[in-house]
């Protein structure tokens, strides 16, 4: 008889069980892909049969066994998926990637499911009816209350059973075409067509810095492809460490329209063509928006924000116009008159040429480019520079945690204490490009701050991703000014995240109306030109010595060069948003885009378009990262965070007082109304004074 086989058990899935990691951080170093999927069905599960009980619970329905029960309800499920998806856009890791694409639709439809229960509606609806006699209930409370009772609304809860059912089909449809949206955007990114090898003779006007990284870059493309390296190539592709510094430094003008062209046609046709599924998107929405009533999707939208109604938006971005596009003009006549001076005077200028000239005008005008600033950008210094701001404003301490593990070799992890020593939260930092991480930088979490019954703090768990360069070699990592101004953005959403002192998940840090939320991380932008705040990190990676009030002060005028076109642009994405979300018929299968898109940028347009590119089908932020009807938030936060910093000018960068009463606003979350919320803080309502005199536009 042979020897028997042990069959050994099944390994417990680290996702499902409470973590011995400190403040119960997610166990990376455990985790199998199998793993986030089983937890996320897990937790469907789960959270189902929380729901089942409050449902069934035979008491009458109160704020405690229904509002909060529901609020408190979910927690397996928000962990694993909150890993599941922050773990797959920072990493693109396909099989992820799959899983995601596998669980959204099953995610959307539990969400629906929750959303669309007539007896959980029931019990919320007799809650809010009856809000009025729960004397004893706190404004915090009572806004829990009112937003539950708000999200179900808008979410279907009161539509008639058909509607209901329509909705709940075109949330799937959505819910789906949204993740394909995304991941071709970030397989676009990744399309080996979306490259472009050179040689040493085509990069004149490159600094050597970018000319090393994009060496580097071939290098390890061509050996993970298993092909030889002579050494004589150089790789660029259109992510941004990449491509920004292509179009700003390389003389070759043929060679920055072919670049301009390659970033500005992805997903436009192709393996990861994204021109149907945006208007499928578009179509969806609208039908959303008016199966509640509303004439389109942004009226729909726009209910739980600041500004509330479409007009309003619209409003802020015709004022903007107004004040801008003269300004625009000017700066686009200026450097096409500086750059006739070389070319010729029939030089035309093009999109292509504008970030090319413009840093040649700024040289000349203020004998200023960014890489004068990189040398004083020495990454570690800053990181020790950025994290020293909330110190200096709010008292916070950093301090990295060896013992906590991260996904991936670059990830580091540090706990977060208050001024009075305790422990406020834990902040991950991912900062390095790598391929198949998703473009651009951003802040999320892996567990939100909430509070229990007797105030004890569910520790935030925050993560900051950004796309800095690798460093080569043992040379340093040299941050530019852009690099440096998306650190203290990302960094300020980290800050909301980790001060958050709410009592309920669902107000806790970012969770806060979409066009308050910018408000946090473009403030902490406000602080790159202080030469207070530049003193204590920014210093010459070599000789140590502190950056010079002149090159500060020729950086604050570039920057208010730049500012009125920078602003156009920005109105361009805010208009074209709202072109989408105000649609009141469908848009064909046979609409065409560059049309569409012309008409609705022609109030703020810069340069001619070029045939074949478009910004839709790229265009995340609307079509797949939460800002459908939502973009011009970033410049309602200009708006907010430029009158918000104009207080510490008044009162002093690092005023005390001051940090106090912003702090408060901020780790309140969305606890209380935003505005205010502001109101308590500044002592007025805003208006957009501060941002034209800091863009230069006002005197």
């Amino acid at each position: 008889m042979g020897a028997s086989t042990q069959i050994p058990a099944q390994a417990a899935n680290p996702l499902l069980e409470p973590s011995q990691l400190p403040y119960g951080v997610v166990p990376f170093d455990r985790l199998q892909p199998s793993d986030y999927e089983n937890a996320v069905r897990e937790g469907i599960k789960q959270h189902i049969q929380e729901i089942d009980a409050i449902t069934s619970n035979p008491e009458a329905p109160t704020f405690e066994n229904t509002i909060v029960a529901l609020d408190r309800s979910g927690n397996t499920l928000t962990i694993a998926q909150l890993a599941l998806s922050n773990v797959e856009h920072a990493t693109g890791d396909t099989v992820l990637m799959r899983i995601t694409s596998e669980l959204t639709p099953e995610l959307t439809r539990h969400s629906t499911d929750i959303m669309l229960n007539e007896k959980l509606w029931q019990r919320v609806k007799e809650v809010y009816n009856n809000r009025a006699s729960r004397t004893d209930l706190t404004p915090e409370d009572q806004r829990l209350i009112e937003l539950t009772y708000k999200s179900f609304e808008e979410s279907g809860a009161n539509l008639s059973a058909e509607a209901r059912e329509k909705y709940r089909k075109l949330t799937a449809e959505l819910s789906n075409l949204n993740i394909r949206f995304a991941q071709n955007v970030t397989n676009g990114m990744k399309d080996p067509e979306r490259r472009m090898w050179l040689t040493l003779d085509q990069l004149d006007g490159m600094p050597q810095s970018i000319i090393d990284a994009a060496r580097h870059e071939a290098k390890e493309v061509l050996e993970d492809e298993g092909k030889t390296d002579d050494g004589s190539l150089y790789l660029f592709t259109v992510f941004a460490p990449s491509y920004s510094p292509f179009m700003k430094y390389n003389k070759n003008r043929d060679l920055r329209f072919q670049m301009y062209k390659m970033y500005n046609s992805r997903n436009c046709g192709g393996e990861f063509d994204n021109e149907q599924i945006l208007k499928d998107i578009t179509n969806i929405r609208m039908e959303i928006g008016q199966l509640f009533g509303k004439k389109n999707f942004a009226e729909y939208q726009l209910q739980g924000t600041m500004a509330a109604t479409p007009a309003a938006v619209y409003d802020l971005l015709n004022q903007l116009k107004d004040a801008y596009m003269p300004a625009m003009r000017q700066e686009v006549k200026e450097i096409q008159e500086f750059a006739q001076k070389t070319e010729g005077p029939d030089f035309k200028l093009e999109a292509w040429d504008y970030s090319y000239w413009s840093d040649k005008l700024k040289n000349a005008n203020y004998a200023f480019n960014d890489e004068d600033m990189k040398p004083y950008f020495e990454m570690n210094n800053t990181i020790d520079g950025v994290f020293g701001l909330a110190t200096k404003l709010y008292g916070f301490k950093f301090k990295e945690n060896k013992k906590i593990p991260g996904y991936h070799a670059d990830v580091r992890a540090y706990d977060v204490y208050s001024a009075d020593g305790k422990i406020l939260g834990v902040l991950y930092t991912d900062f390095f490009y790598r391929p198949g991480k998703a473009p651009g930088a951003w802040m999320t979490e892996f567990r939100p701050e909430s509070k229990d019954d007797n105030g004890v703090r569910t520790l935030p768990l925050i993560s900051v991703v950004c796309n800095f360069s690798k460093p080569v070699g043992n040379e340093a990592v040299l941050l530019t000014p852009y690099e440096v101004s998306t650190f203290l953005h990302e960094f300020g959403h980290a800050l909301q995240g980790l001060s958050a002192q709410s009592k309920y998940s669902t107000m806790s840090g970012t969770s806060v109306f979409h066009d308050f939320v910018e408000l946090f991380s473009q403030f902490n932008e406000n602080y790159l030109p202080q030469k207070k705040f530049l003193d204590s990190f920014a210093k010459h990676h070599k000789t140590g010595k502190k950056m010079p009030q002149e090159l500060i002060e020729k950086f604050i005028k570039s920057q208010q060069f730049g500012a009125a076109y920078s602003c156009v642009r920005q109105l361009n994405f805010g208009l074209l948003d709202m072109a989408y979300h105000t649609l009141t018929e469908p848009l064909r299968a046979s609409a065409d885009l560059e049309e569409f898109e012309a008409a609705a940028l022609e109030p703020v347009k810069i340069f001619d378009a070029v045939k074949g590119c478009l910004i839709s089908p790229s265009f995340g932020h609307i079509f797949s990262g939460g800002y459908a009807a939502g973009y011009y938030g970033y410049k309602w936060a200009e708006v907010l965070d430029a009158d918000a910093f104009s207080a510490f000018l008044e009162n002093g960068i690092f005023d005390k007082k001051t940090a106090d009463k912003y702090l408060k606003m901020m780790s309140t979350g969305g606890s209380a109304d935003p505005m205010e919320l502001y109101i308590e803080f500044r002592g007025k309502k805003p208006t957009v004074d501060a941002l034209l005199k800091r863009d230069g536009i006002k005197k």
